[in-house]
């Protein structure tokens, strides 16, 4: 069977065109057809009206005419569209919703954070071994929320999805180019209450295993393997020791912006919010060293995410 998946979050919306195959335990594998992603902005200042703007949509609009044409010339069988943190928040997203109608025949599924967390952990561990047992945490850092989901072989064991992201804190605390001491112990007080509050739903401290997922934690890792580009098979999987991680979040955040635009990884709708996509994923991964009682020493991040999750579970509707 052949499915289409479309993620549409605050930054960014992606497109994963794959066809499904049963293993003989029927278990579901993807293959890639054709997987592109384009940086739109959609909540750019949602969190201060709390409305999308009209140039926004019209930039996501675009991106979707473009899609619907990928999806009828691969001869997709079914479609599925979600989206995330931005339109949840949106007081028009009804707007949003009939656009995307009149454009691919389908209502958009506007997930709710628990939803949004499940999917991240389907994709995310898909193609990633779980052993029996094994505790393992999935971050997935969006633009305008960041999902935290805990779970083991079996499945997702509890998740919870919080109001902070890189184009969110960007927007609230990090205006500053490079940003201050002062916007950046702002920005790291007010994550620190964000994972004491997930810490009161979810173990971390049990945790045995990372794995990070989107953009900002990929670019991160980029980063952190000192490449000279964007290679997707060297970051897919890849395990980095926290220092190294750390370090490179940090180097990124003190970076100006015309000095990031000159990485040679960086996708140009990055260069004005991986700074706080550093700063939240540097402290996300303190927080849960200094809390561990399972000795974490390295962070995995993985190129399958919720884009995955949702072309798998587009395959069993």
């Amino acid at each position: 069977m052949r499915v289409a998946a479309i993620d549409c979050g605050t930054n960014s919306i992606r497109l994963l065109i794959a066809d499904v195959d049963v293993s003989d335990d029927g278990g579901q594998h993807l293959r890639d057809v054709h997987r592109e992603m384009r940086v739109v902005r959609l909540g750019q200042g949602v969190d201060v009206t709390g409305m999308l703007g009209e140039e926004a949509l019209e930039r996501t609009f675009a991106a979707v005419d473009d899609y619907a044409v990928l999806i009828r010339e691969a001869s997709v069988e079914r479609v599925r569209f979600v989206a995330t943190s931005a339109t949840r928040d949106a007081g028009n997203r009804d707007v949003f919703v009939a656009g995307i109608q009149a454009r691919l025949g389908l209502v958009p599924e506007v997930v709710s954070g628990a939803e949004e967390a499940a999917l991240s952990f389907a994709g995310a561990v898909s193609v990633l071994p779980v052993r029996e047992n094994q505790n393992v945490l999935v971050v997935d850092l969006g633009g305008g929320s960041t999902e935290f989901v805990l779970g083991d072989a079996t499945g997702v064991k509890g998740a919870l999805s919080t109001n902070m992201g890189c184009v969110r804190f960007t927007e609230r605390y990090l205006q500053s180019d490079p940003p201050t001491e002062a916007e950046i112990l702002a920005a790291e007080a007010a994550i620190e209450e964000k994972l004491a509050d997930v810490s009161a739903v979810l173990a971390l401290d049990a945790v045995d295993s990372i794995v990070g997922v989107a953009g900002s934690i990929t670019t991160i890792t980029a980063h952190a393997l000192g490449l000279a580009s964007y290679q997707s098979e060297a970051i897919h999987a890849a395990v980095v020791p926290l220092e190294t991680v750390d370090a490179a979040a940090t180097s990124l955040l003190s970076m100006t912006r015309a000095e990031r635009a000159e990485l040679g990884f960086m996708h140009p709708g990055r260069v004005d919010v991986i700074g706080a996509g550093a700063l939240i994923w540097r402290t996300v991964l303190r927080y849960l060293a200094r809390i561990s009682t399972r000795g974490l020493e390295s962070a995995t991040s993985s190129e399958h995410d919720i884009l995955d999750g949702i072309a798998l579970g587009a395959a069993r509707a």
